[in-house]
C-alpha cells in the first residue's frame, strides 16, 4: 500500500500528530510526501517517508502523477481552507486527479481517520 501525506504549513503539526498516533498502520505502508512535510515526518516520527518536491515547486503535481499512474492508494492532504496558496491550481489538479482515479482523499482529520480505518480493515 502506498499513501501520500501532504499538509499546508498551518496543518503540518496536525499531520505529524496524526502520523504519530497511527504509526503502527502507516509504518506498514510505503509513504510519500511533499518536501517540507516529508522532512518533518522523517525528523519527528519513526516513519520512513520518500520526499517529493515541496508543493509550490511541483510536489503536489508529482504526487498527482503517482495517482494517475496508479502508484498511490490514498492521499491524506490536510489543507488550510482559510489561507490562499500560491500554487492553488496544482492543489486543485491533485484533488481532481484523485476524483478521476477514484483514490480516497482526506482533506481534514476526520476524513483521514475514516480512510485510515477503512484501509486497515
Amino acid at each position: 500500500m502506498r499513501i501520500a501525506l501532504i499538509a499546508h504549513d498551518d496543518m503540518k503539526d496536525d499531520l505529524i500528530e496524526f502520523a504519530t498516533e497511527h504509526a503502527d498502520h502507516l509504518g506498514n505502508a510505503d509513504l510519500i510526501a511533499t518536501g517540507t512535510t516529508g522532512q518533518r515526518l522523517n525528523d519527528e516520527t519513526d516513519l520512513e517517508v520518500e520526499r517529493m518536491e515541496s508543493g509550490p515547486y511541483g510536489g503536489d503535481m508529482m504526487i498527482g502523477a503517482e495517482v494517475a499512474r496508479e502508484n498511490c492508494d490514498a492521499v491524506f492532504f490536510l489543507r488550510d481552507p482559510l489561507e490562499s496558496q500560491p500554487h492553488e491550481p496544482d492543489v486543485t489538479a491533485l484533488l481532481r486527479i484523485c476524483d478521476v482515479h477514484d483514490i480516497p482523499l482526506a482533506t481534514n482529520l476526520t476524513s483521514a481517520h475514516a480512510i485510515l480505518d477503512s484501509l486497515a480493515d
